[in-house]
């Protein structure tokens, strides 16, 4: 049997999708569409400021296209603070001029192949202590990358090929090559790369921040072309969009 490779966790992470029935709303009463506005805003602020623990992050993105039109990004220490924050949005008037398209939960994530090659140990106490780490594991929510792209993605396995049969250090290398291209576009795009084996439908979830958008599309074609993406890779649905302030929120939601 192949070996497992080890992985190092930091927050639980939740990226909840929201589309808007606009013609709902548009069709309400002023003092619904007032009601519905400071609700969002006081929904994000809080989330923003972590009032429900004393670690994480959050964020509330415009989504274009017609998968959906908001989603808000949330990192916390344990489940139950994403599930609180799930229902306190469930629970606002907001919530109830939606639809949920999609949600995906996983985990903040770094393989032990990265960790134990850049951190020139094999002691995951003493890799946790390391800055490097502790930035990939528990990542800031980046204000002055305002654009992000999230996209789901698997391993092949089966038909003529299989990442979970393939030999360790074979893996090893190809993502130490898949690395080196991806650290081409550190100056422009901040990654997020969150693990949901066990958690959710897809293996991994990709979130990527940038100041230019079109950065996304430099990286990931790049990406394509590599060895682990082109042979091995298969991805789901790609959302992009770009972020919201309270008051942004509340304003879109005024119209």
């Amino acid at each position: 049997m192949a070996e497992a490779p080890g992985t190092l966790e930091g927050w639980y992470a939740l990226h909840d999708f929201r589309s808007v029935n606009w013609m709902s709303l548009v069709d309400s009463s002023d003092n619904l569409r007032r009601d519905v506005s400071v609700a969002s805003e006081s929904y994000l602020r809080e989330a923003e400021s972590v009032a429900d623990s004393v670690e994480g992050a959050s964020a509330a993105f415009q989504i274009l296209g017609h998968k959906a039109d908001l989603l808000f990004l949330h990192l916390r220490p344990t489940l139950e603070q994403l599930s609180a924050l799930e229902q306190n949005l469930n629970k606002t008037s907001l919530a109830g001029i939606c639809s949920r398209p999609y949600s995906y939960l996983s985990a903040v994530e770094l393989s032990l192949y990265e960790a134990t090659a850049r951190g020139g140990t094999e002691d995951e106490s003493a890799l946790m202590e390391q800055p490097f780490v502790r930035r990939r594991l528990f990542p800031e929510i980046p204000a002055d990358k305002p654009y992000l792209s999230f996209y789901p993605m698997n391993k092949r396995r089966g038909e003529s090929v299989n990442w979970y049969t393939a030999d360790l250090d074979e893996r090893r290398r190809m993502m130490r090559d898949h690395g080196t291209v991806g650290r081409q576009f550190t100056d422009r795009v901040q990654q997020m790369i969150t693990g949901s084996m066990g958690l959710d439908d897809w293996e991994w979830g990709v979130t990527l921040f940038a100041s230019d958008p079109i950065a996304f599309k430099k990286l990931v074609a790049a990406m394509r072309f590599d060895e682990v993406s082109a042979k091995y890779a298969e991805f789901g649905p790609f959302y992009t969009g770009y972020r919201l302030t309270p008051e942004s929120l509340g304003q879109l939601i005024r119209g």
